[in-house]
């Protein structure tokens, strides 16, 4: 099911790389994408909740989506101040890959419906968190100390941009218009243009609007996040996750 959303996501937010359209034809935003996407979310939801997840790591589930939700009410990514991620990446560090996808729905979810940020963007932000929170619980289980930090600090640096960089392909084909071939010096998407060109401007769009500048902020917030609040948080949620294993065994209280 985590393979069906990611693909379904990949397909959403790169479809317009692959097209071959005519210069003269009109290119809209694939609305069913978004329309079908959280239905798919929906789907990965029952299914954990049916199999992967207990009642104890459900309740941590809406522990950790409420204080996501409510860490990202005050900057809400203004200025690359985001408060979310660090939580995210130190839940699915600690209880797998699993519980980080859905967590990275849950919290972004949450909080649009706090913050009033609900729009076309939410299920694009939703699915990029969950892949932030996914990729957490596939580091390698050996590190620990200050190497597992300085892993989860340079992950968390890494998933800050990647977030910039996949949240800009969403929306970049539609903010600057669609440019024409031939066009030089556009940084705008052009239908049916080569790949490598569509890459080549979109790369040049992201580092002028976000790399330098939110993306910074996000990766400098997150990691001091990491650092200052990663060991004492890896402790409380790693307790928590054991006392949820030891409620499934039989005969242990």
């Amino acid at each position: 099911m985590l393979t069906v959303a990611s693909i379904a996501g990949l397909m959403m937010l790169g479809w317009p790389l692959l097209l071959d359209v005519p210069e003269s034809a009109r290119v809209d935003p694939p609305f069913i994408f978004p329309a079908l996407l959280p239905l798919v979310i929906v789907v990965v939801l029952a299914e954990f909740s049916e199999g992967g997840m207990d009642a104890r790591v459900l309740a941590v589930l809406g522990v950790l989506s409420a204080i996501n939700a409510v860490l990202r009410g005050p900057g809400a990514g203004v200025a690359g101040i985001e408060l979310v991620f660090f939580l995210l990446i130190l839940a699915g560090r600690v209880f797998g890959p699993a519980f980080g996808f859905v967590l990275g729905c849950t919290s972004l979810f949450a909080s649009a419906l706090m913050t009033g940020g609900v729009g076309p963007w939410l299920p694009f932000q939703m699915l990029v968190s969950a892949w932030i929170g996914m990729g957490a619980g596939f580091l390698p289980r050996r590190l620990t100390g200050r190497v597992e930090l300085a892993a989860l600090v340079v992950y968390g640096i890494v998933a800050s941009y990647l977030f910039g960089i996949l949240m800009n392909l969403s929306s970049w084909p539609f903010t600057l218009g669609i440019a024409v071939q031939g066009h030089e010096g556009s940084l705008s998407y052009v239908a049916g243009a080569p790949l490598l060109e569509n890459l080549h401007r979109f790369g040049v769009y992201t580092l002028l609007t976000s790399t330098g500048s939110w993306d910074t902020g996000r990766a400098i917030t997150t990691s001091i996040a990491l650092i200052v609040l990663g060991p004492a948080i890896l402790t409380t949620l790693r307790r928590a996750s054991r006392r949820s294993v030891i409620s499934r065994v039989p005969g242990v209280s």
